[in-house]
């Protein structure tokens, strides 16, 4: 049996453009699923809403996103928690590269005093990315 722990990501109406970003970066397989497939909604606002959507790369990677509900509350945007990305055997720069496209760069991805290659930032829908290179790549 195989346990995981993966980032669920909520936004207001953004998660299909940020899992089609994700998946750019990512690459694997995109699912979406909408509120209005599901008849969770007679509202047409929310019709084409994301209910549950998900980023699968080739690797394993996970990340799962999905829209406010009808009714719900919007989610409350901030960055106490990063979305950790690391690698003891892969190059993350490609990846690093597709993922700061329109973000702000906290720390720039350059040799930590540990010896790694570690970088932070902020992506463009507002979620807190932290990305660490095992220093022996």
């Amino acid at each position: 049996m195989v346990t995981r722990l993966n980032p669920y990501l909520n936004f207001e109406t953004e998660s299909r453009a940020a899992l089609e970003f994700y998946h750019a970066a990512l690459g694997g397989t995109l699912q979406i699923w909408t509120f209005g497939e599901y008849k969770m909604t007679d509202d047409p606002a929310y019709a084409d809403l994301v209910m549950h959507g998900a980023v699968t790369s080739p690797d394993g990677l996970t990340i799962f996103a999905s829209d406010v509900p009808p009714g719900g509350e919007p989610p409350v945007v901030g960055t106490s928690i990063n979305v950790s990305l690391s690698s003891d055997d892969t190059d993350l720069t490609p990846i690093w590269d597709k993922l700061t496209e329109g973000a702000e760069i906290v720390v720039p991805f350059e040799i930590a005093p540990w010896g790694d290659r570690f970088g932070l930032f902020n992506d463009k829908f507002g979620v807190a990315w932290l990305v660490d290179q095992n220093g022996s790549l």
